[in-house]
């Protein structure tokens, strides 16, 4: 049996409400007597000037879809007479934006809004309809930044999202089910949401003003109108807003903005460090006054953080002048930078305080090259360490697989592209070094356990 999902309504109780009010009489709808004469308090003269900023975005795109294997085989689908061109899905989305420069006529939205788009359409407020071109995206942090070539077009001003606190008051503006531009209030519940697995680099802010499917890419701002988050995603069991919703706070999307409008990409640096909360027991072990920071755990040999001359044990306190949260605020912070990036970096060793100062390297530094390894049955695969922005970082000790031609050995026995190696030869893997150590000591077939996804598997390489 079907669950009906219809909307419906509550109605009051009459009864009671009447009652409560009957001795009032004639006096029920006199103000009070600071606000005779005075306008109504209303957030209208702040929304007038914000909502011809925020638009509603709609795309048509198309997705290719996945095949049973053996459609790959040429016999079979003559035999059967498959079409050999590629299966596709037409896909439509309806969303939300905000402009955040005039000028230029950028609009700030989500990843999820615009992935798989083949065409964006952008509608005003008042009715003007442009087609959007798309200048880049950040999947990492659900970041987007689209284009439209327009006149007489309003920007937000942006707040700095550093400085809310919990209990300002906050409202929502956005397309929710595609019914239009729609506006919603409440207050910031909670900063610094992270672990919630919405994106890759989590800093949110929680709201219970009320964000519905369609809000996404919308903005939140503040009772003055300034722009500090971008609506994202909401917490629910069954589809609709019950008060959690989330938003990118906006000066980590405006970074990413800034990055994608300029390179047309997010190119993140690489510190080559894994690193852990400090927990009240760690601070009082490292005799620190209080659980501000992050403890890093490992550094990766030839990595930057290991040329910098940081070890394992070192209390991050604080980057650029930032102060470090904990782990994630970290992984945040170097998370925005771009390779090459010099930064400054303080933090603790035997609670004395040091500063150096480093530069965000390459990912790819940490990659080791097949050709080094000395195994042909490895020739064509590129090895590294696990990257800080994987799901799998902090969780799973081993290896990723970068790179992987389709003609070498591995990929033929089933070893594909993000997968993570954490066993060669039944010998744990715990880094680079130990795979690179057991790989070029092998001299026969290698026997990997591999991690893809949620799921483990051996392989073997002859």
């Amino acid at each position: 049996m079907k669950r009906d999902v219809r909307p419906f309504f509550i109605r009051l109780a009459t009864l009671a409400l009447l009652s409560a009010m009957a001795p009032l009489q004639s006096g029920l709808a006199a103000l009070p007597e600071g606000l005779v004469g005075a306008p109504m308090p209303s957030l209208a003269p702040m929304l007038e000037q914000v909502t011809p900023a925020v638009v509603n975005i709609s795309t048509q795109g198309h997705v290719q879809l996945q095949s049973n294997p053996l459609f790959n085989d040429p016999f079979f689908r003559r035999f059967f007479n498959v079409p050999s061109s590629p299966r596709e899905r037409k896909t439509q989305s309806l969303g939300s934006g905000v402009i955040v420069d005039a000028r230029r006529g950028l609009v700030l939205t989500n990843n999820h809004v615009i992935a798989n788009a083949d065409q964006i359409s952008v509608r005003l407020v008042d009715g003007r309809d442009y087609d959007a071109k798309l200048i880049g995206t950040d999947p990492e942090t659900d970041v987007a930044v689209i284009q439209i070539s327009g006149t007489k077009l309003t920007a937000l001003p942006l707040a700095n999202s550093d400085q809310l606190r919990v209990g300002d008051f906050a409202v929502a503006i956005g397309n929710p089910f595609g019914l239009g531009q729609t506006v919603t209030s409440g207050i910031v519940s909670a900063l610094a949401r992270s672990g919630l697995g919405i994106t890759g680099y989590e800093d949110l802010i929680q709201t219970d003003a009320s964000i519905n499917p369609g809000n996404s890419g919308g903005a939140l701002v503040n009772l003055r109108g300034e722009l500090i988050g971008i609506n994202t995603a909401i917490y629910s069991q069954s589809g609709g807003n019950i008060g959690i919703g989330f938003a990118i706070p906006i000066n980590m999307a405006s970074q990413v903005m800034e990055q994608l409008v300029k390179f047309g990409e997010v190119n993140r640096g690489f510190l080559g460090a894994e690193m852990q909360n400090l927990t009240p027991d760690l601070a009082t072990a490292f005799g620190l006054p209080d659980t501000k920071g992050a403890v890093l755990v490992n550094i990766v040999g030839g990595s930057p953080a290991e040329h910098a001359g940081l070890r394992a044990g070192d209390v991050v306190t604080t980057v650029n002048g930032h102060h470090v949260r904990d782990a994630s605020d970290l992984r945040n912070q170097l998370g925005l930078m771009r390779v090459g990036d010099a930064f400054k970096l303080e933090f603790l060793r035997d609670g004395k305080r040091q500063t150096i100062t480093a530069e965000v390297g390459s990912r790819q530094e940490a990659t080791a090259s097949t050709n080094g390894l000395k195994n042909e049955r490895l020739a064509g695969v590129s090895i590294g360490e696990i990257p800080e922005d994987a799901s799998a970082y902090g969780r799973i000790y081993g290896v990723m697989v970068y790179e992987i031609s389709q003609r070498s050995r591995a990929f033929a026995a089933g070893l594909r592209q993000g997968d993570i190696i954490t066993a060669v030869n039944r010998q744990p893997i715990e880094d680079l070094s130990a795979f690179i150590q057991v790989v070029t000591q092998t001299k026969g077939q290698l026997l990997l356990r591999v991690q893809r996804g949620n799921q483990g598997a051996f392989l073997v390489i002859k």
